[in-house]
């Protein structure tokens, strides 16, 4: 009896002494998607078990999202991908939205040169061309396996079928009544009240992606339904032209790459900001133990937000389109430029960031979103952002071709020091100019480890993007977590203006907080914010893949 004491209390001790068991996502063998909604995850999937790679996955997951998830999955906006094939090799699409010829540097400011409210973001005159269908394409041009015909079929019986309304999509479509009414002229389908349960059935878009399945991108650009697109743009008071759509076309980029401890990661370069942001921040922190801080300590959150403050405001006044503005990048990403930027930062107080402008660096003249994660049973991995701004971009919906268009144009800089719907202050570098593409914070990100596919991962959240993608990285590198505890746990921003910690609600602990306030960091504190939806996977030890599918939204993975 002694013994069998003995072995218990052994036992409970060694039980006690054991670190806590961590709480895995969705694990599969050979291939895995993230996305905002299972049902895009799952047409991906199908596509991949057909025996399509992850690019014929984006082409199929891209335009179910269109189709399933219509606040920010789209044919109206546009988009970046990141890829890492199983070779080795990277690279970068750029199918982001571009001004209209037509557009120009004061077309949101009135005869007092002020900005005009919402003019930018509500209504015809804020959509940019978009770039979705140029962008899938060419991706499919260069590395498709499957046929069009086929990647397409499930997507557009998907449209015809309907899709299931969720309890989080009723509650949007309810907040966004007023806007719908405001920017349209006619009803649209969303004006009527769906309540979770409902079908929606997508008949007008199954009807323009199949001429898209038929004909190709060209359809979209200089076909009939080009032609219908820009009819409505006119008819409501926009300036897109049919010379806008037929001059549309998307570029490779070189992706940016940087390294953090033993991490090679890879991320979008200009016109996004996101890659050269996360490469500062990361290059700052660096230098200090975060792991021996504790995660959302007092000094963690305080390395973090000096770092990411510094680094939006070198955002604000370098970065924009890299075919229009000359971008010091390789100064910007060097781990010497960011330690330096935190030369001045002190754990005794907060650096206001009225002190902190952008850095000193001699440049030479010559935020609603979706985001989803793909890894196939060849290897190949891509990482894609996509979007048309705000939720349901500029409210503007064509009801003949059954889409949303985008308020990308406010994403530029109405006027220098002037911030837009996310409180991203701009400057000359991405003000407003025909055919170029407007700032991003859009971070999809790739990362290696001893060689190896890693980690794929990326967020909507607008200005917060960047911080979300850098906390979720900390979370699994320097915490140790799994993939969907790194996603799940709390997340905070700050972006240098407004001078302010975002902190997620009843998320973080009072005494944390308290301290804080005592070293003058400022804080908001809504019971609505939500700082970015992840989309990530990874790659474990045994080489099976872990999904990490956001709580914040109705994001699933789906793999085999």
């Amino acid at each position: 009896m002694k013994k069998l004491l003995l072995f218990l209390s052994c036992s409970l001790v060694l039980l006690h002494c054991s670190p806590p068991k961590k709480t895995h996502g969705l694990t599969t063998q050979n291939a895995m998607i993230v996305s905002a909604r299972a049902e895009a995850s799952q047409i991906g999937v199908a596509i991949l078990q057909q025996g399509g790679n992850a690019f014929d996955a984006m082409v199929a997951t891209e335009l179910a999202l269109a189709v399933a998830y219509p606040y920010a999955g789209n044919i109206g906006g546009g988009g970046f991908m990141v890829y890492r094939k199983n070779d080795g090799e990277i690279g970068a699409l750029d199918y982001r939205e571009k001004a209209p010829l037509a557009a120009s540097k004061n077309m949101y400011l009135d005869h007092n040169e002020e900005v005009i409210p919402g003019k930018s973001t509500l209504g015809a005159l804020s959509v940019g061309v978009p770039g979705t269908i140029a962008g899938v394409f060419e991706v499919h041009r260069k590395f498709g396996t499957l046929s069009i015909q086929e990647i397409l079929s499930p997507v557009i019986a998907l449209a015809k079928r309907g899709v299931a309304v969720t309890s989080k999509q009723a509650h949007r479509i309810a907040n966004y009544q007023s806007a719908f009414l405001e920017a349209n002229k006619d009803s649209i389908l969303f004006q009527k009240e769906w309540k979770e349960n409902d079908t929606i059935r997508y008949l007008a878009l199954a009807e323009t992606l199949t001429r898209i399945q038929q004909k190709g991108a060209k359809e979209f650009y200089k076909g009939e339904t080009a032609k219908r697109l820009v009819k409505f743009m006119q008819e409501n008071g926009g300036i897109l032209t049919l010379e806008d759509l037929e001059k549309y076309e998307p570029k490779w980029r070189k992706p940016i790459r940087f390294s953090y401890d033993d991490l090679n990661i890879i991320s979008m370069s200009p016109p996004s900001s996101g890659g050269i942001c996360l490469a500062q921040i990361m290059n700052a922190i660096e230098p200090f133990p975060l792991n021996e801080y504790g995660h959302n300590s007092v000094k963690a959150i305080q390395v973090i937000t000096e770092a990411e403050r510094r680094s939006y405001a070198d955002r604000s006044f370098y970065l924009g389109d890299p075919d229009f503005v000359s971008i010091p990048q390789e100064a910007l990403i060097s781990k010497e430029y960011s330690q330096k930027r935190m030369a001045n930062f002190s754990f005794e107080k907060a650096t206001p960031s009225s002190e902190v402008s952008h850095g000193n660096i001699q440049i030479i003249e010559s935020d609603e979103t979706t985001h989803y994660s793909i890894v196939d049973a060849f290897g190949n991995a891509i990482s894609v952002t996509t979007t048309i701004n705000g939720g349901y971009g500029s409210k503007l919906y064509c009801s003949d071709l059954g889409f949303f268009l985008n308020n990308e144009m406010d994403d530029f800089s109405s006027k220098p020091s002037s911030s837009n719907m996310f409180g991203l202050v701009g400057a000359k570098a991405n003000e407003i100019a025909p055919e170029k593409r407007m700032l991003s914070s859009m971070t999809p990100t790739i990362i290696e480890k001893n060689g190896q596919l890693y980690m794929i991962l990326g967020t909507p959240g607008g200005s917060t993007i960047i911080t979300s993608v850098l906390q979720t990285i900390l979370n699994v590198h320097e915490f140790d977590m799994s993939m969907q505890e790194a996603v799940n746990a709390a997340r905070f921003h700050h972006q240098w203006l407004p001078d302010e910690i975002q902190l997620e609600p009843n998320s973080f602990s009072s005494t944390v907080i308290e301290k804080l306030k005592s070293l003058n960091y400022q804080f908001t504190e809504s019971e609505s914010l939500v700082i970015g939806k992840v989309a990530a996977i990874l790659v474990l030890e045994n080489g099976t893949l872990e999904g990490g599918a956001d709580k914040r939204g109705d994001d699933a993975a789906a793999g085999f």
